[in-house]
């Protein structure tokens, strides 16, 4: 079996065996208080229903009124400013669910909002991110460069650090912001930038949705907006530097086991096997101006070399004395002197096809 597909069966048990760990674990932390939570509202409810004689069906219509004269609490959903959180919201991938559309035509217009809007705002998020890793790789080359460091160049390591640093900063000064706005705890804040910033979105928890702040509160919902489309931005650079260098690493190896797969032994010359490298066309195209080297076994190598391939492997452009193999022309002289020593005539013979 290929060790790409070796590779992507792991990645897929791995997800798997990581999909079960977190269901174990919040079963376990879950499940008991979600059972010791239903019985206090199961009480709550019977000892309604009995004091005030209310019907199944009142009850059912009570669970109604109140389920859906929530969202109404921050005000008006659909007038501009609401509406403008809520696109935000699609653009971004949120999906707090905290509003929908209840038309037929709003829910048609989102679905056709949303096929054009989430490219374009995974394009914006992108470049902005790649704006800030350059700002960072500059930043971080001048501090280098002030501290005296070997080498000034800006790692992949250096921008992920920084980036992480100032995901950290966005996430814990925001959680500040909306623990004082919203009357949250600190971690529940917390909780809420990071579900948000990574897109999650549970709706568990969602800003402007108290004290009628959709219209009572203009610079309070600003600044809602630019912590999400700016945090958004500054996370997905982070976490795509991420991505970016376990793709990397998988396109090594990748490579390597292409150079392994390509690479094979030729013909044996007086009992010395000659190691070859299937050239690539870019390596065909500038072999005149790459040049192998044999080593002091006598055995020809050819790393992209100049070195034309003699007899089954004829490919063009070839001198050959014997069924040796001869330099190009093209190489130096030095490199075609040498040549001639270590292929001298009474240790080659002419390989057989």
């Amino acid at each position: 079996m290929k060790r790409q597909n070796v590779r992507t069966l792991s990645l897929v048990v791995c997800t798997f065996t990581y999909l079960l760990i977190g269901a174990a674990v919040f079963d376990a932390l879950e499940s008991d208080t979600e059972s010791k939570r239903w019985e206090v509202l199961s009480a709550m409810k019977n000892g309604l229903v009995r004091k005030y004689n209310i019907t199944p069906e009142d009850y059912h219509m009570i669970e109604i009124v109140i389920i859906e004269n929530k969202p109404h609490k921050a005000g008006p959903q659909w007038k501009f400013a609401g509406a403008f959180y809520f696109a935000t919201v699609v653009l971004a991938m949120i999906g707090y669910g905290h509003s929908t559309p209840v038309t037929v035509g709003g829910k048609a217009f989102c679905m056709a909002y949303a096929m054009v809007g989430i490219p374009l705002g995974l394009v914006m998020f992108q470049s902005i991110g790649e704006r800030l890793n350059k700002f960072a790789s500059v930043v971080i080359r001048r501090a280098k460069c002030y501290l005296r460091c070997e080498t000034t160049e800006a790692t992949e390591m250096n921008l992920m650090f920084a980036t992480g640093m100032l995901s950290s900063i966005i996430i814990t000064t925001g959680a500040a912001v909306f623990s004082r706005y919203e009357g949250w705890s600190y971690f529940d804040s917390f909780y809420y930038c990071f579900v948000t910033l990574t897109t999650i979105g549970f709706g568990d928890y969602v800003a402007l949705q108290n004290d009628q702040a959709l219209t009572s509160k203009p610079g309070y919902v600003a600044l809602s907006l630019v912590f999400i489309l700016f945090g958004l931005a500054v996370v997905a650079a982070s976490i795509n530097l991420l991505v970016l260098r376990f793709m990397t690493m998988q396109a090594e190896e990748n490579a390597r086991d292409e150079d392994k797969e390509g690479s094979r032994t030729m013909l044996p010359i007086d009992g010395h096997p000659i190691a070859s490298r299937q050239r690539s066309h870019d390596d065909q195209a500038s072999a005149g101006s790459r040049y192998g080297t044999y080593d002091t076994g006598g055995y020809a190598h050819m790393h992209r070399t100049a070195y034309a391939v003699c007899s089954c492997d004829c490919l063009g452009n070839k001198q050959c004395e014997g069924g040796a193999l001869l330099p190009s022309e093209r190489a130096p002289r030095a490199l075609r002197r040498r040549a001639s020593l270590a292929m001298a005539p009474d240790l080659v013979e002419r390989a057989s096809v």
